[in-house]
């Protein structure tokens, strides 16, 4: 099954819209008590979420998981630091690159593979203002050809 490829659970779309991504990385993620319940229900937020590197591990912070409804006392906190399960050379390699001014890790996407829960992650440069109208620009360009190929072909 290729990176990125499961049972959607939540995407960070504002993440590609705000950020030019080089390379992605899946990622396991260490999850407690009821947390992959709420996940499955869907009630994850990426927002505002991001990760870091620290210590040689990585961790991904503000991403919001609902308590579960069913869950009494041993429910948890929602938007804690959660450690994120990579390769150490995957490590290493982030640890290099977000070194680099203007990078960042930003988590993509959340799925279950193979009744796991995994996060896709990429490293990315943040884009300037002028970018994202260049993108926007592509993007109208692109729906008004398919547009007129479309009415062409009526």
């Amino acid at each position: 099954m290729p990176r990125g490829q499961g049972k959607s659970i939540a995407q960070n779309k504002k993440a590609r819209h705000d950020f030019e991504i080089e390379e992605t990385f899946e990622a396991g993620i260490v999850l407690q008590g009821t947390e992959i319940k709420s996940i499955r229900n869907g009630r994850v937020n990426m927002k505002e979420s991001f990760a870091r590197v620290k210590d040689g591990e990585v961790f991904l912070h503000n991403m919001h998981i609902s308590p579960y409804d069913q869950g009494n006392i041993h429910n948890h906190e929602p938007t804690r630091a959660r450690k994120l399960l990579l390769h150490r050379k995957e490590i290493n390699q982030l640890i290099g690159q977000t070194q680099q001014k203007g990078y960042s890790l930003v988590p993509l996407k959340m799925y279950i593979k193979n009744g796991v829960a995994k996060v896709l992650i990429g490293l990315g440069r943040g884009k300037k203002k002028y970018d994202k109208r260049e993108d926007l620009k592509r993007k109208q360009q692109k729906r008004e050809i398919d547009r007129a190929i479309k009415e062409s072909l009526k």
